[in-house]
């Protein structure tokens, strides 16, 4: 087993990783930019070192830097958490040439479910269904004219090298065609360095599922159930998660558990990964993509599995076995994650930043909180806006709805605006109490009228 990791990322996934290796009797190595030096991973590693200015770029984003912490720390492993770094194939592969354990997927696989397009082609060939679409990145104007008249519109454009909801584009008719496509290239190419895009039939009010993947390094794998991510906003950033999905059935499950599972043997996938899915309303379901990373809203399955999520990519990075099989798993009770920003919704999701005069998280029974927030902090304002993900678990999903509601509304958090009372209004909403939201859910919340009219 390791002995020291490098935390390559900052906010509550840093101390959600650090608190893992703590418990694992590892030392712990944080890295920060100079706007994060009083953050609270910070404070709660063992060591740290600053690797840059303020601007991610110069310092999440600074390969050569965050290998440098790690050398001369004596790390012999470094955690990418999520975003930055996590799925970014030359980094993994700048690992391994310095001696260094990725705690992830191989280079390989990050690469072959890394580009959406070529995802999609891997997931046809071990017999998932695929949303029909472009066969790889679109090339030229005229072909995503073409693709898109083939298609029928509407149709969605995203990023091949994407991910977390950036560089998608949603077009309903030929004349809008064009100026998205630009608009995502360029939005592919700022967020992930490639402008690639690929074209994919639009599904109307979809739900979002997910189905959560673990592998080791000596050919096991398995699936720890779905979740469902389908209350995003309109820029399809998620908001509500839950574990299991109320729309995904035993037969149902197992299919998507079981093409997964395929999925990831193809690629030669190890560690924790995603497939993502869509369902339409007709019950059918699609392989969109796969993500190489831990996902953020992986606190509800490990609420309803017991597996330590992140506890077992170390321990499949040190060369261990998965120490579960598949028919051990089952689902026990029913837990939701609410994903607490700095945003204000009904002002187009607009950033707020500012100082913490008071930050008082739920508690209770059955109530988790993953925070980097303490009474004091300053947010900075050049990273994501999630402040806290307030996640609960409760024998059945009425149950799981109550206790989310009772924890927002003991929330206690001053300073700024944040998203506290649209989540509320979210999940209080009769749809969703009936299990009935799709992703359209959101949008319809804060302006019935356009949603209907988008339609």
């Amino acid at each position: 087993m390791f002995k020291k990791i490098l935390v390559a990322n900052r906010g509550e996934i840093a101390l959600r990783i650090i608190r893992a290796c703590r418990e694992m009797g590892i030392r712990s190595v944080a890295v920060y930019s100079t706007a994060d030096k009083d953050s609270l991973h910070v404070q709660m590693a063992d060591e740290s070192v600053c690797v840059g200015l303020p601007p991610s770029t110069d310092s999440y984003l600074n390969l050569p830097n965050i290998l440098m912490a790690a050398k001369i720390t004596g790390c012999e492993a470094i955690h990418p958490g999520y975003g930055y770094l996590s799925e970014r194939e030359s980094f993994a592969e700048a690992c391994e040439g310095t001696g260094i354990v990725f705690i992830g997927p191989p280079p390989k696989a990050i690469g072959s479910v890394g580009d959406k397009a070529v995802a999609r082609q891997i997931a046809r060939s071990v017999g998932v269904s695929v949303l029909p679409g472009s066969d790889g990145p679109v090339d030229s104007e005229d072909e995503a004219y073409q693709l898109a008249d083939e298609l029928g519109y509407p149709v969605l454009i995203k990023a091949a090298a994407g991910g977390g909801g950036r560089g998608i584009r949603r077009v309903f008719a030929r004349d809008e065609l064009i100026p998205a496509l630009r608009i995502a290239q360029n939005e592919a190419q700022s967020a992930f360095g490639s402008p690639s895009v690929y074209l994919e039939k639009y599904i109307s009010d979809p739900r979002h599922i997910e189905v959560q993947l673990m592998a080791d390094q000596h050919g096991n794998a398995i699936h720890l159930f779905e979740r469902e991510c389908s209350v995003q906003t309109p820029r399809h950033q998620k908001m509500i998660e839950e574990a299991p999905s109320p729309a995904v059935s035993s037969a149902l499950r197992a299919q998507l558990g079981e093409g997964a599972v395929r999925l990831a043997k193809a690629v030669g996938y190890t560690n924790a990964g995603t497939v993502e899915f869509l369902m339409d309303g007709e019950g059918q379901v699609y392989f969109i993509e796969m993500n190489a990373r831990l996902q953020v809203e992986h606190p509800v399955t490990e609420l309803i599995t017991g597996v330590d999520i992140v506890q077992t990519q170390i321990r499949v990075a040190a060369g261990e076995k998965l120490d579960v099989e598949q028919s051990q798993l089952k689902i026990n009770g029913w837990a939701i994650e609410a994903r607490l920003t700095s945003e204000s919704p009904e002002n187009d999701f607009a950033p707020s930043v500012g100082d913490v005069t008071q930050w008082i998280p739920p508690g209770g029974p059955g109530v988790r909180v993953d925070s980097h927030l303490y009474t004091g902090y300053s947010m900075p304002p050049f990273y994501d806006p999630l402040l806290a993900k307030i996640i609960v678990r409760a024998p059945d999903r009425q149950q799981a709805i109550a206790r989310l509601e009772r924890a927002l509304h003991e929330t206690r958090l001053t300073g700024f605006r944040t998203s506290r009372e649209f989540l509320i209004r979210l999940i209080t909403d009769p749809r969703f109490v009936a299990g009935q939201a799709t992703t359209d859910f959101a949008r319809s919340v804060l302006a019935p009228d356009d949603a209907v009219a988008r339609r």
